[in-house]
C-alpha cells in the first residue's frame, strides 16, 4: 500500500501529506497543537488522532485527496475548458487541487470530531477528569476550524453545483456518524440485526460519500461529461468500499498476527458471518460468555474465521473493486489511470 501511494504521489506532483501545510502550518491550527500538548499522558484518543497525522499520513489519511488528484489528472482537461488549459500544472487543475486540500480537511474535521469520549463511560486510569473534558474541547473546536477553513475554501472555488456535491457529502458523514454513534450507545445494540446491504448503506454514508463526490465534483470542476463524472463517482464509491472491507478483514486474515487484533461486531464479516449463521445462533454465540476478556473475544473471532463471513467479504471486496475497475475503463490509457487501478489492486489482494 505505501508502494503504490508513494507511486501514485510521483504522478500527482508532489506528496498529498503536504496538501493541508497551509492550513496546518497557520497561527489558529499552531495554537491548537500546543492545547493539545496537554493532553499528554491521559488516554484522549485526540492524542492519536495527532499522532496520526505525524506519523500515519501514507496509509489513510491523505488517500482521498491522492484519489481526487489521480482522476483529475486521469480525465485530463475538457474540451469545454480549453481557454484554461494554462491553469493547468502536472495535468491537473488549480481548482482541483484546491478541491483535494478542501476534501482532505473534511476529512481531518471528521476524523479530529470522532475523538470526543464519552465522559460518563471513563476509567481512571485514563486520566483526570478535566484533562478529558478539555480534550473533548478541543476535539470539537479544532474539528469545527478545518471544517470552517474547508467551506470557506469550497465557496471560492466559485462553482454551485460542486458546493452542492461536497455540502450533500458533509451531510451524508453526520448522517452516518450520528447513526454508528446512536447505535453503539444502545445497551442492547446486540440484538440490531444488521444485514449486509443495510452495512453498505451506513457504510457509503461515513465512508464512501465524501470520496465519490469529490471525484464527481473534481470532473465537474474541469466541465467534464455528465458520463465521465458519473464514472468517477463510481470509481470513488466503490474503491473506498473495498477500502473500508479490506480493513474490515484484517483482524480476521493477518497471519504474523500473535495478539488478538481488535474487531467490531458490525464488521463486514461479523455481519456476514451473523447471516450465514442464523439471528438466533448468532445471539446465543456472542451471549453465552459472561465475560468478555481476551479469550472469549478470541473465541467468537475464531468463530467467525471458521464460517464463511470471512470469506464472502473478500469476494464483496473484491466485487466493488472490480466495479471501481470497470469505471475506469471510460478514461484514456495514462500513468494516473494505472495508478487509481494500482490502488484498487493493493487493497483487494489478501494472503
Amino acid at each position: 500500500w505505501s508502494q503504490v501511494v508513494s507511486e501514485a504521489e510521483k504522478i500527482v506532483g508532489y506528496p498529498t501529506s503536504f496538501m493541508s501545510l497551509r492550513c496546518l502550518l497557520s497561527d489558529e491550527l499552531s495554537n491548537i497543537a500546543m492545547q493539545v500538548r496537554k493532553l499528554v499522558g491521559t488516554k484522549h484518543p485526540l492524542l492519536d488522532t495527532a499522532r496520526g497525522f505525524v506519523y500515519d499520513s501514507r496509509n489513510n489519511l491523505q488517500m482521498r485527496g491522492l484519489v481526487v488528484l489521480l482522476i483529475s489528472k486521469a480525465a485530463g482537461p475538457s474540451t469545454a475548458e480549453l481557454s484554461f488549459q494554462h491553469d493547468m500544472v502536472s495535468g491537473i487543475y488549480s481548482s482541483q487541487r484546491s478541491l483535494a486540500e478542501i476534501t482532505e480537511l473534511i476529512h481531518t474535521a471528521f476524523l479530529v470530531h470522532r475523538g470526543i469520549v464519552n465522559i460518563g463511560e471513563l476509567k481512571s486510569c485514563d486520566g483526570p477528569l478535566k484533562d478529558m473534558q478539555f480534550g473533548n474541547k478541543m476535539a470539537v473546536l479544532s474539528g469545527d476550524f478545518l471544517l470552517a477553513n474547508a467551506c470557506t475554501s469550497l465557496a471560492q472555488l466559485q462553482n454551485t453545483k460542486v458546493v452542492e456535491l461536497i455540502s450533500s457529502a458533509i451531510g451524508d458523514l453526520v448522517q452516518g456518524i450520528y447513526y454508528e454513534n446512536s447505535k453503539s450507545s444502545e445497551e442492547n445494540c446486540l440484538t440490531d440485526d444488521i444485514g449486509i446491504s443495510r452495512w453498505k448503506e451506513q457504510v457509503f454514508l461515513s465512508h464512501s460519500a465524501l470520496l465519490a463526490k469529490s471525484c464527481q465534483a473534481a470532473m465537474e470542476l474541469a466541465k467534464h461529461s455528465t458520463e465521465i463524472q458519473d464514472m468517477a463517482f463510481q470509481y470513488g464509491k466503490h474503491m473506498s468500499m473495498s477500502h473500508k472491507l479490506h480493513s474490515d478483514l484484517q483482524p480476521f486474515v493477518k497471519e504474523s498476527s500473535t495478539d488478538t487484533m481488535a474487531f467490531s461486531l458490525n464488521s463486514a464479516p461479523a455481519i456476514l458471518h451473523q447471516e450465514f449463521l442464523g439471528r438466533e445462533a448468532w445471539l446465543k454465540q456472542i451471549r453465552e460468555p459472561t465475560h468478555r476478556c481476551a479469550c472469549v473475544f478470541q473465541q467468537l473471532q475464531e468463530a467467525i474465521k471458521a464460517g464463511k463471513g470471512v470469506a464472502s467479504a473478500i469476494d464483496l471486496c473484491r466485487c466493488h473493486g472490480n466495479r471501481a475497475l470497470a469505471a475506469l475503463e471510460r478514461f484514456p490509457p495514462s500513468e494516473a489511470r494505472d495508478a487509481l487501478a494500482n490502488i484498487v489492486y493493493a487493497v483487494t489482494r489478501f494472503p
